[in-house]
């Protein structure tokens, strides 16, 4: 028991490393089925929006090495969250904004 908790402060094993890597590969993969699959607009949007979290994650591959805490992997993932909000919310606030402009004409 003593052997598992040394284990998880001193960082991630080299399964707990290959499996946060392999399930980012895998979204990665999933998305692009979902944009290129001929069958539905709604699993289309889905993959789109997978896209984008998936390239956002992918920057997450190089911290998934074994010994590092798994806490650095979060908080960059936390990071990589807040970038894409940000992003969204200026999007969203400037098409509101160009609306307001073209009302106004």
């Amino acid at each position: 028991m003593s052997n598992h908790f040394s284990q998880s402060k001193s960082g991630m094993s080299v399964r707990q490393a290959r499996g946060i890597e392999f399930s980012i590969v895998g979204l990665c993969v999933i998305a692009l089925l979902l944009i290129f699959q001929p069958f539905s607009l709604t699993l289309f949007g889905i993959g789109a929006g997978l896209v984008v979290l998936a390239g956002l994650s992918f920057n997450l591959v190089p911290l998934c090495r074994p010994g590092r805490p798994v806490g650095s992997v979060v908080k960059a993932g936390l990071v990589v969250l807040l970038v894409l909000l940000i992003v969204v919310l200026l999007g969203i606030g400037s098409a509101h904004l160009y609306v307001l402009y073209l009302s106004s004409r």
